[in-house]
């Protein structure tokens, strides 16, 4: 199944995308779009009001705990970094208060001078996961998910040690439209992903090429944190962000439109807005 949730910031409603690709109306059947809510669910979409085209998305799931982010997982990408191609997982923190809708604006940072794009393969988490062993690491996945990790290369690198600086800004990890459940994907190693900026593709990869796939990077992570139920975990991003261009890099104005998409999970649209207090009044 395909759940979102739907409605202005803060008001979102419950709901499902039917067979059509509509928008139906949870909101009589579950308060909301949770781990809990939609574990065992069964109704049937048609039978469901009908929302009105349009309508604005928020995040698909309700109560992220927590967001964990894997950098540096496409060989590619390590290397039009000018990083050393890992030889384990990357992890740092995303925080929580940079959820934004699918289509919701971007905002950079008060000073930004280097805002760049990812398009990531998101993760829920169902079930809790502790030293999880690989082989039974994907029967802990409630869904998947499209995400931006929209990044500040400048905060990220040169403020020290700590990516999350550049990764943490607010609106700076919208993720959706939908939540996916794993029966509708058949292989998450298999997803065609693309990113294109005002029109111009960008980043155009696959999951195929992740350097650790979904399941040993929730075992991994298990290790080191306990991954709860309604947790995301972003798996990292293909070659082609602004930061890797030759012979000029590109960074994010003011201005600039993102168009996003990963195979079965939507696509999302942010456009690109200056700080101000007002755009968070």
């Amino acid at each position: 199944m395909k759940f979102c949730r739907f409605g202005p910031p803060g008001s979102e409603k419950p709901g499902m995308i039917d067979a059509k690709g509509d928008t139906r109306d949870l909101s009589g059947v579950i308060r909301d779009i949770t781990v809990e809510t939609i574990t065992d669910l069964v109704v049937d979409a048609e039978c469901l009001p009908r929302v009105a085209d349009g309508v604005r998305y928020g995040v698909p799931l309700s109560g992220i705990g927590k967001i964990v982010a894997i950098g540096l997982n496409y060989r590619d990408h390590a290397i039009e970094s000018d990083l050393p191609i890992p030889t384990e997982p990357v992890m740092f923190m995303k925080a929580v208060s940079s959820l934004s809708g699918p289509n919701d604006d971007v905002v950079l940072p008060r000073g930004a001078t280097h805002g760049d794009w990812e398009v990531e393969l998101g993760v829920i988490i169902g079930r809790t996961c502790r030293y999880v062993d690989r082989a039974a690491a994907l029967e802990h996945v409630a869904g998947y998910v499209l995400v931006n990790d929209v990044s500040e290369r400048f905060n990220q690198k040169e403020r020290g040690s700590q990516w999350s600086k550049g990764k943490s800004h607010d609106t700076f990890c919208p993720v959706g439209p939908w939540l996916v459940t794993p029966d509708e994907v058949a292989d998450p190693q298999a997803l065609d992903m693309t990113l294109d900026v005002n029109g111009v593709r960008m980043q155009t990869g696959n999951t195929r090429t992740m350097i650790f796939g979904i399941a040993e990077l929730i075992a991994y992570v298990s290790e080191y944190v306990t991954l709860l139920p309604g947790d995301l975990l972003i798996t990292g991003t293909p070659p082609g962000v602004g930061e890797g261009k030759k012979p000029d890099k590109i960074f994010l104005k003011s201005g600039d439109v993102m168009s996003l998409s990963i195979a079965g999970l939507g696509r999302s649209t942010q456009r690109v807005v200056p700080w101000s207090r007002e755009v968070f009044a």
